[in-house]
């Protein structure tokens, strides 16, 4: 049974979105640092659920996970707020697990 770890942004936009841009530029930055991972990798495409854009990682312990969560939550334009939820791939649905603040 796989660890995984979700990352919770909520959907936020920007102070300055400028006409005809992406609302949310950070999703894709996001994606990229989790497919350029070395010591974790991304689980399954990140997703919108519920308010949030939830990212997932995996292939590495629990502490290397929440260390990379937040360096997602720390990454410049990302929203405040970000959380993780540690849980495994049995977990029927999205957010259930053990919450943990960033």
């Amino acid at each position: 049974m796989a660890l995984i770890v979700e990352i919770h942004v909520p959907l936020e936009e920007g102070p300055v979105t400028p006409e005809g841009s992406r609302p949310f530029p950070w999703i894709d930055r996001v994606d990229d640092f989790l497919v350029n991972l070395e010591e974790a990798e991304e689980h399954d495409e990140s997703d919108e659920y519920e308010g949030v854009h939830v990212f997932f990682v995996t292939g590495a312990p629990e502490t290397v996970l929440l260390s990379v969560a937040s360096r997602v939550a720390a990454m410049p334009g990302v929203p405040g707020g970000v959380f993780a939820v540690v849980t495994d791939e049995e977990a029927e649905e999205i957010g259930v697990g053990r919450r943990v603040e960033l």
